[in-house]
C-alpha cells in the first residue's frame, strides 16, 4: 500500500538524517566502523540543519526542503508534489497529501519508538551501528557519487545483523570534507528501493520550534494511528 510504503520511507529518513564528527588521528587507521561513527559524531554537534532532498522511490521522485530541529523535530515541505507536508515532532508523525485532500497522523508510542522515532537521536545510530554491518564499498579514498559525476564521496554499505531489520542493505554516500550524508539508498527485503539525496545542506541557523507546528487546512479530512489500520 502505498501510505504504508510512504511511512516506512519517513522512518527510514528519521534513522538515515541522524548519523554524526572528530578529526583523526595522523596515523590511525580508518575502518568502516570507524568511518561511521566519524559521521556520527558530525551530527552531534548539529543542533539545526535545513537542505534541499530528492526522495526516489518505485520510480516516483519527490522533492522539497527538509528541516531538521534536536533532538527529533523533522519537516519537508514540498514542491513536487506541491503543498505535500510531512512532520515529525518529537511523538506525532503527520502527512498532508493536498492530492486526497487528507491529513494522516500517527502518534508514536514509547513502544513504537524503538522502531521509529527514537531512531531520529543520537541513540537511534547507535542501533543502526548495532543492527548493521559496515564496509566500504571501495575503501576510504572518495569516489564519483555515481558514472560520470564530479562529485566526490565515500560510501559505506550497511548489511543488517538481523532479518529484523527493514533493510536488508543501506548504502550511505558521505562528503568527505563536512562527513555529511550525500545520499541514503535504502534496499528492502522485497529488492525495493528508497533514495534520499541531500544537498545544500545549512547547519546551525538557529531554526526556531515554531516551524514543526503544521496548522492543516480545515478541509482537510483526518485519519489517525493511519499506520495500524487495515488497507486494501
Amino acid at each position: 500500500m502505498e501510505l504504508r510504503r510512504l511511512s516506512s520511507s519517513i522512518f527510514f529518513l528519521l534513522l538515515g538524517l541522524h548519523t554524526n564528527r572528530e578529526p583523526l588521528a595522523a596515523q590511525e587507521i580508518i575502518t568502516a566502523e570507524r568511518y561511521l561513527q566519524m559521521v556520527a559524531e558530525r551530527y552531534s554537534s548539529i543542533r539545526d540543519y535545513e537542505a534541499r532532498i530528492l526522495i526516489r522511490s518505485g520510480g516516483v521522485d519527490m522533492q522539497g526542503t527538509v528541516s531538521h530541529l534536536v533532538p527529533s523535530f523533522l519537516r519537508i515541505d514540498f514542491t513536487r508534489p506541491a503543498e505535500q507536508v510531512i512532520l515529525f515532532n518529537e511523538d506525532l508523525l503527520t502527512i498532508y497529501l493536498p492530492q486526497y485532500n487528507a491529513v494522516l497522523n500517527q502518534s508514536i508510542s514509547a513502544n513504537s519508538r524503538g522502531s521509529g522515532a527514537s531512531l531520529a537521536t543520537a541513540q537511534g545510530l547507535q542501533l543502526l551501528r548495532r543492527n548493521y554491518i559496515p564496509v566500504f564499498v571501495t575503501g576510504p579514498d572518495p569516489q564519483p557519487l555515481e558514472r560520470g559525476s564530479e562529485e566526490q564521496v565515500v560510501q559505506l554499505r550497511l548489511t543488517r545483523r538481523s532479518v529484523s531489520e527493514g533493510f536488508r542493505e543501506i548504502l550511505l554516500s558521505i562528503n568527505p570534507g563536512t562527513k555529511l550524508i550525500r545520499r541514503i539508498l535504502g534496499t528492502s527485503i522485497a529488492d525495493g528501493q528508497v533514495r534520499f539525496d541531500f544537498s545544500d545542506i545549512k547547519i546551525n541557523q538557529g531554526i526556531p520550534e515554531q516551524r514543526f507546528i503544521y496548522d492543516s487546512p480545515a478541509s482537510a479530512n483526518m485519519f489517525n494511528n493511519f499506520l495500524f489500520q487495515d488497507t486494501d
